[in-house]
């Protein structure tokens, strides 16, 4: 049921709202309250969908609570009602923060379409909240080893900066997962946040990839077209795997980052952009700038914090909680039951040597679940996981 709180002065107008409210849907589970502090002590005891409050009112007027009230709840909205002479204050709450306002006497389709706007603006908001939830929980670090944990203490010091970030560590260890987490963690996470795996994409390709390029800048541009830097803008762009980055893209890359403009290929403006860069690589890259084939001045911008992921063959007390995670996570892909492993074989699996870190322990347990029996045994293991 949508709560709605009421909050007027006067008896009749208290009482005629909630009847038409009441009225119009009998999922509404309405309350009041005769002025501003009484209904401010509701709203820190309550969890309301949605406030209707009077601006002239004793004690504490409608301007005053819905101050206080945005400094506990930002995301509630409150809905003004204004007497004729209010009509320029109740536009000022519209600057403060309140949703709409309503004339006295109310108008009984204007209040019911108001009312239902701003139900459905808040049940937005509930939405995206437990969308953000459901994305977050697809790139959590799970573990609580010492090596894990030194990871997590830096993405929460860094996270809210703007600073430049270069993630390390071998294959299969989840850097795109401490990139997400700096990102979701960020200030500038309800923009987009872009990945570019630079392995991926050819040489000869990956500046217009990232870039973007103009129609005929080469043979098959048939039309002018964004780069990842100009969709991440305000965001976020990941470049995994960026020691596989041409010469030529590094340079491009580096007058991004010192100058906060890009040029499309074939274009001679240049464009404005504001994105915080995250890198990510598996190799050393101090070797491949003694070997030429990094620019040390573009890693120096990169790194200016770096963040080295453990293998997991260095956390390897983080193994049941991980085995536990994928479990789950493989159960509910595939709508079965969720299996379970001895404390046998969770030793075994301990004492293994993970060359392909986490990605591959994933693809283990799956096998095991797939082929072991109703609880993962050690013999299972000894039989679907050797190494």
């Amino acid at each position: 049921m949508s709560k709605i709180l009421i909050i007027e002065d006067e008896e009749a107008i208290r009482r005629v709202l909630a009847k038409i409210l009441c009225e119009e849907n009998e999922s509404y589970e309405v309350d009041v309250a005769e002025d501003g502090i009484v209904g401010l002590e509701k709203i820190k005891e309550n969890d309301y969908d949605l406030v209707l409050c009077d601006i002239k009112m004793p004690k504490m007027d409608g301007v005053e609570l819905l101050e206080a009230v945005k400094k506990i709840d930002t995301e509630i909205p409150i809905v003004m009602i204004s007497g004729h002479g209010d009509m320029e204050t109740a536009i000022n709450t519209m600057r403060l923060g309140a949703f709409d306002y309503i004339s006295k006497p109310p108008d009984l389709n204007r209040l019911l379409n108001t009312v239902r706007n701003a139900l459905d603006k808040k049940k937005l908001v509930v939405e995206n909240k437990i969308l953000k939830k459901k994305v977050s929980k697809k790139y959590e670090i799970v573990g609580d080893s010492e090596p894990i944990n030194l990871v997590k203490v830096m993405i929460d010091k860094v996270a809210k900066t703007d600073a430049r970030v270069m993630i390390t560590g071998p294959n299969g260890t989840g850097k795109e997962l401490v990139a997400h987490q700096l990102h979701d963690k960020s200030d500038r996470s309800s923009a987009p946040m872009v990945e570019v795996n630079c392995a991926a994409i050819p040489s000869e390709l990956i500046e217009s990839e990232l870039f973007g390029h103009t129609k005929g800048a080469f043979t098959s541009a048939v039309k002018d077209r964004a780069g990842k830097f100009e969709a991440a803008n305000k965001g976020t762009i990941f470049l995994d795997e960026i020691g596989d980055m041409s010469l030529s893209a590094q340079a491009k890359v580096l007058r991004a980052l010192q100058e906060g403009i890009i040029t499309r290929v074939g274009a001679d403006s240049d464009i404005k952009i504001d994105v915080r860069v995250i890198a990510a690589t598996n190799k050393d890259l101090k070797t491949e700038i003694a070997e030429g084939r990094f620019r040390e001045d573009l890693y120096h911008r990169l790194a200016v914090i770096l963040i080295k992921v453990p293998s997991l063959n260095d956390r390897r007390e983080d193994i049941p909680s991980l085995i536990e995670h994928f479990t789950n996570k493989i159960a509910v892909e595939q709508g079965n039951a969720v299996k379970h492993f001895s404390v046998e074989a969770i030793r075994l699996l301990q004492e293994y040597d993970w060359t392909g870190n986490i990605r591959e322990l994933r693809n283990v347990v799956e096998r095991l679940i797939i082929l072991g029996g109703n609880e993962i045994s050690e013999s299972d293991v000894k039989a679907f996981a050797s190494k």
